[in-house]
């Protein structure tokens, strides 16, 4: 199972809080947890697991979270978290730095050194989304990436907005994965974080060719899924938003035996596929729905529909 879900609601107001902290604290990653609102300690959590890559939703009240000396020479799993505010408020103190951060922003820390975790809101709940990897499977510097611990990272623009973004569609489509899809969904994640911190490190070259290359090809992927709507929408503005050759972008998706046109006719049929059997859509005409996804002609659709499918658009939808 990909995806488990939690809340303390399934107990009682005074044993929630001792069921929340049995249920988040691991022997190898424990903290000293304590909160202001103890005495019903309402809390969610969804974790979606990726083969060593976790990332999790979160919504709590007041909550402390101390990593002490003590627990940490305990035992040692040597990772990264990223901590990303979605509201409330956030304070993160580690190897000699503080900071204040709020919703829109990351920040790191990583399990080796002491670590306290504030989070708290004046509305009753914070919610966040946490990233936890190992710091193995980052291709990027120990020493380098530890400049940025408790160091708010931007992430509504550039490549942090990419990784947000990344990380909010995983948690939302996170029931659509297979087992098949975790090492793919893997890889792109580390190598969006990697390029994020290296490029606030302004240490790109720090990337081996390989983490440089996912990671463009998983901003052009964001490009694409957000322009699909877009029946302007080509290979040649797809390389000139990325600021590269339709030649280099050709050759990367070569590697994945498909040129970007098809992709891109690709992606639009799997959006009109997904549309046709949403049970809420079912009034909306085929043309319609074609249309919404970059397909002006209703009859070159239909065509390629059933081409790609094996049946009209109108006999994929189910009856209603």
């Amino acid at each position: 199972m990909l995806v488990t879900e939690f809340s303390t609601g399934i107990v009682a107001a005074s044993e929630r809080f001792d069921l929340f902290a049995d249920a988040t604290s691991r022997p190898h990653m424990a903290y000293r947890l304590r909160s202001d609102d103890r005495h019903d300690f309402r809390a969610t959590a969804r974790l979606l697991r990726l083969g060593g890559v976790d990332i999790c939703s979160h919504a709590n009240p007041h909550l402390e979270l101390a990593r002490t000396p003590k627990l940490v020479r305990q035992s040692d799993p040597e990772i990264y978290t990223v901590h990303w505010l979605i509201s409330g408020k956030g304070r993160l103190a580690q190897d000699g730095r503080e900071t204040v951060f709020r919703p829109g922003q990351f920040v790191l820390a990583h399990s080796s050194h002491p670590v306290d975790i504030t989070m708290n809101t004046t509305t009753g709940f914070w919610s966040s989304l946490i990233l936890q990897c190992p710091r193995s499977r980052l291709p990027l510097p120990e020493n380098t990436v530890q400049r940025l611990t408790a160091v708010p990272i931007p992430a509504l623009h550039g490549m942090g907005g990419v990784l947000s973004r990344w990380l909010a569609d995983l948690n939302a489509r996170a029931e659509e994965f297979t087992p098949a899809d975790i090492p793919t969904l893997a890889s792109v994640t580390l190598d969006l974080l990697a390029a994020t911190l290296a490029r606030c490190l302004e240490a790109e070259q720090s990337l081996t060719p390989e983490a440089g290359r996912s990671a463009l090809r998983a901003r052009i992927t964001t490009f694409v899924e957000q322009h699909l709507a877009d029946a302007h929408l080509t290979p040649q503005t797809i390389a000139d938003a990325h600021h590269i050759s339709l030649r280099h972008l050709q050759h990367l998706l070569a590697e994945d035996d498909t040129t970007p046109a098809a992709w891109i006719r690709h992606r639009r049929l799997e959006r009109c596929r997904l549309d046709l059997t949403n049970p809420r859509l079912s009034a909306r005409p085929i043309h319609a729905v074609a249309a919404r996804w970059g397909f002006r002609d209703p009859a070159y659709f239909s065509r390629l529909f059933r081409a790609t499918y094996g049946v009209r658009p109108g006999e994929y939808r189910p009856a209603t």
